[in-house]
């Protein structure tokens, strides 16, 4: 497993240069219908680039942070509200949060269909969901994924396509946008 807990540092100061300014855009734009002051939850969160980058488009919003890495947590912003915790057992009551933020995390959960049934939990209704990762399908994806793997992660890559159904199988309707070697998946609970 990679030492998460001493890398902090590191993704706090680099993590951000692996964003491309669409991915921004794209989040930006997820984030607009969102209520004043809506609550939202950056699951997997390591240092908190993905609020970081919601807050720059939208400061209204309260953000959480949930990571199993308290050494990732503590680099987090102080308007972040940190977690330490894990996406398969969220620390939230049910309906808590109008929106969740998953930023090249996805892949290290360990248990994917729970974490998606902890995040309709604690979605409320018509909650959103916005997922950014790398596509295994590609040649640069399936490099990563290989990388990941050699350092003991669980390495949970998934196409959008596969990803799509698994979301909407947990009842929510589904949009993918392609960047490269890299997509968006902007969901709302039906």
């Amino acid at each position: 497993m990679m030492p998460f807990n001493h890398l902090g540092w590191v993704f706090k100061y680099l993590g951000p240069l692996i964003y491309p300014h669409a991915i921004r855009e794209s989040l930006c734009s997820f984030l607009k219908p969102l209520s004043r002051h809506a609550a939202v939850l950056d699951l997997g969160s390591g240092t908190g680039v993905m609020s970081e980058f919601a807050h720059a488009c939208r400061a209204d919003l309260q953000f959480s942070a949930v990571d199993p890495a308290a050494g990732m947590l503590k680099f987090s912003a102080a308007y972040i509200e940190t977690h330490q915790a894990y996406a398969e057992l969220l620390p939230f009551d049910d309906a808590g949060f109008e929106a969740v933020l998953i930023g090249e995390a996805l892949h290290h959960f360990q248990d994917v269909d729970h974490s998606v049934e902890e995040i309709v939990r604690v979605l409320q209704q018509e909650g959103r969901l916005f997922i950014y990762d790398f596509d295994p399908t590609t040649f640069m994806g399936k490099n990563l994924c290989r990388i990941e793997k050699l350092f003991g992660e669980p390495g949970n890559f998934f196409p959008p396509e596969v990803l799509r159904q698994k979301l909407e199988s947990h009842g929510f309707s589904v949009s993918v946008s392609h960047f490269g070697y890299r997509y968006t998946i902007a969901a709302q609970l039906r």
